[in-house]
């Protein structure tokens, strides 16, 4: 047998390594000192030649990770240089030894996973890159192969360490001209080598999530350029298109992540956190993967989730909300914003959406009076009003809720601001909802108009809104209309992206649909 590889006299390593990548190398290994399996990783160079500031870089990323301490990300123990006689001083990290199987593993067997489980993970994911984000770390290379599942339901997200090595001016090309990262999952301002942002991570997951429910990657293509520039050009196809059972606002939230513009993706991964719970719901085993039975880990989750939010025990209803004393003006805090929120979050995910709503009415009335309608913070706690009302079923508030806060909103960021017209657009959706088709294809038309002063005509989403219209005046029995606008819109898709693109074909097989 072969003599194995001891690192400080403390490490000894494996055989043969777990993984090799562009970046790094990832070996199994024992701790002499402290009696436990441990991951060892090796910095490789994109070029092979040693460079002494992407070593120091490293190093303070082994730092920061460190002081990261999430059960989400891999706890590190050690880093430092080790004097291999064979290659000379190498950049080393030790890790916590993760059991499971990375979601690319977990894909090619399984293909599209349950709805729940998607949401599982895209929820443990947003809160790991929540935490990252709050002390400015970013991931840049988020996709499958760099989280692992493991048998008890959570999740681990990898190679952090790695993914920081560059600043975002350098995240781009090597010296090589290699463009840093992985294809499939980039964002675009990745691909153009402009500055990262938290919302670059949520791209990414935008990407994995979209795989993880239909079995195949967003973007393929024969060469890695070729899937670059779908990455910055081609609109997303919508996850309902190749898989029907899929919620229509699953399908929103992934394709809000997907969004070719940083400031038209969801503001923070704790937004998108608390937006993927709700489809947290049947979440059974995975055979061969996950293990039934007691976790201490999701024990001790299961009980953090009830620290600090006001919710009593399952079997009890709350007495009263923990923030009504702020009842009175003089009493108030901002601090009170965030304490109704995340109650509200809280009760929203049990489904007790009559509870949620007099959470936050009870804050925003006197938010709205201390601070003033258009502050911004006023503004996102009614923003989660208005969409808790949409989700509770209550769509006649939600419209009246979805109107003031776009009046409000185009007073403070101005009338063709994005978030303006989201508002809009739900508060026409929730007048199809209640039957009133007339008044919202009024309200979606005089959308489309502001927005065609907006965006440029063939905007994805001036582009969307069409078909959105299209299929309302469908649903409404205006057969002509439907027939005239979604034959417009093929012509527009057909012209800008080619007849087989997924948003050419989805119209025209909505037109087919239409025909008698």
């Amino acid at each position: 047998m072969a003599e194995r590889t001891v690192i400080l006299d403390r490490y000894e390593l494996d055989e043969v390594h777990l993984g090799k990548g562009g970046m790094g190398e990832v070996w199994g290994g024992y701790d002499k000192r402290l009696d436990r399996r441990v991951a060892v990783k090796f910095i490789r160079f994109p070029d092979g030649i040693p460079d002494p500031e992407l070593e120091r870089r490293f190093l303070h990323e082994a730092m920061i990770m460190a002081q990261l301490d999430h059960p989400g990300a891999p706890a590190i123990h050690d880093a430092g240089t080790f004097d291999d006689p064979r290659r000379g001083q190498r950049l080393f990290m030790v890790m916590q030894f993760v059991e499971g199987a990375t979601l690319d593993y977990l894909i090619d067997e399984q293909g599209p996973l349950p709805i729940g489980w998607v949401a599982a993970i895209g929820a443990q994911v947003a809160a790991v890159l929540s935490a990252a984000h709050r002390r400015s770390i970013l991931h840049r290379d988020l996709k499958p192969s760099n989280i692992t599942l493991c048998p008890d339901g959570t999740l681990k997200v990898l190679d952090f360490g790695l993914a920081m090595l560059h600043d975002p001016e350098l995240s781009r090309f090597s010296r090589t001209g290699q463009i840093l990262g992985t294809a499939s999952y980039m964002p675009p301002e990745q691909v153009r080598a402009g500055t990262l942002a938290p919302q670059s991570d949520l791209y990414a997951l935008g990407c994995v999530l979209h795989e993880l429910l239909t079995g195949r990657r967003l973007f393929t293509g024969p060469t890695e350029f070729s899937v670059y520039e779908q990455q910055v050009h081609t609109a997303p196809p919508p996850v309902r298109r190749l898989r029907s059972d899929v919620p229509p606002e699953l399908d929103e939230i992934i394709l809000s992540l997907l969004a070719k513009r940083v400031e038209d993706r969801p503001l923070d991964a704790a937004t998108v956190h608390d937006r993927l719970l709700p489809y947290v719901t049947g979440v059974g085993q995975l055979p061969g993967f996950t293990v039934r039975g007691p976790s201490p880990l999701r024990m001790y989750a299961h009980a953090v989730s009830r620290v600090l939010t006001g919710v009593a025990d399952a079997g009890t209803v709350p007495a009263a909300p923990v923030i009504s004393r702020v009842s009175g003006d003089p009493d108030f805090s901002r601090g009170d914003i965030e304490r109704a929120r995340r109650e509200a979050m809280s009760l929203a995910r049990d489904s007790r959406y009559s509870q949620a709503v007099e959470v936050l009415a009870a804050v925003a009335v006197p938010a709205g009076r201390v601070l003033g309608a258009e502050d911004p913070e006023v503004l996102n706690l009614r923003g989660q009003l208005a969409n808790v009302l949409f989700e509770a079923g209550d769509h006649r508030r939600a419209a009246s809720a979805f109107h003031q806060l776009a009046v409000d909103m185009a007073k403070r960021y101005q009338a063709d601001d994005e978030r303006v017209f989201q508002c809009r657009m739900q508060e026409a959706v929730c007048h199809a909802h209640l039957g009133d088709s007339g008044l919202a294809l009024r309200l979606m038309s005089g959308l489309l108009a502001d927005e065609l002063h907006a965006y440029p005509v063939d905007d994805p989403r001036t582009l969307e809104l069409r078909r959105q219209i299209g299929e309302l005046e469908k649903s409404a029995g205006d057969v002509e209309a439907a027939g005239r606008t979604l034959t417009e819109l093929l012509d527009d898709l057909s012209r800008l992206y080619g007849p087989e693109h997924p948003a050419t074909v989805r119209v025209r097989d909505s037109l087919t649909r239409l025909a008698p």
